[in-house]
């Protein structure tokens, strides 16, 4: 009897990359939402562009069943710089994040690899929104948890100018879910979120 193949998961097209250290400084780490409050006001800004490109996204897609280049490269870009903020905000990173689409950091120790546009199915472009909700839920209840866990981090980081592990290991993984659920409401992916696969360090 032959044994059966090794079947290995694909990879996902949303990565996240950890080379994070564990250390942080802090009297940064003290005021670290007064300092990341420049960084909400442009993504804020910058979420209104979004929504407009995500609808000219969602008919470029059901039309020509891909995302195109410029509006893909925009939302990844985005979806990069989110990623950043929020690893500050929440202690999973501690440099100070570039400013994304003037000067967003190619080397940020929480970064996001997207993947170029693929084919996607246009049935499940129209519903993309129904089909996703299972995946938003699960992302805002990970989201509150990294955020509870971020006040105990917040405490070490001041403390002892470190943050545990495991809280961060736990935060990067609700960022990882959280980044690739945007990307598929957002069409720049056709692949489901996924905790299998997407994490690299």
């Amino acid at each position: 009897m032959e044994d059966a193949p090794l079947v290995v998961p694909q990879q996902h097209p949303i990565q996240l990359e950890v080379t994070d250290d564990l250390r942080r400084t802090r009297l940064t780490a003290f005021f670290r939402l007064l300092l990341a409050i420049p960084h909400f006001v442009w993504l804020a800004l910058l979420g209104i562009v979004v929504v407009i490109a995500e609808i000219g996204n969602w008919f470029a897609t059901l039309i020509q069943g891909r995302s195109p280049e410029a509006i893909h490269g925009f939302l990844a870009v985005y979806l990069r710089y989110s990623t950043h903020v929020t690893a500050y905000t929440l202690l999973i990173a501690d440099p100070y994040p570039g400013f994304g689409f003037i000067n967003l950091k190619e080397d940020y120790p929480i970064d996001l690899h997207v993947a170029p546009p693929m084919e996607q199915n246009r049935w499940t472009v129209f519903f993309r929104l129904l089909i996703a909700i299972p995946a938003m839920i699960v992302a805002y209840v990970l989201r509150s948890l990294s955020g509870i866990l971020a006040l105990f981090s917040w405490v070490m980081a001041v403390l002892t100018a470190h943050v545990p592990e495991g809280i961060r290991n736990f935060a990067a993984l609700a960022l990882r879910f959280e980044m690739q659920t945007y990307a598929y409401v957002g069409l720049v992916t056709p692949t489901y979120p996924s905790f299998d696969i997407g994490m690299t360090s």
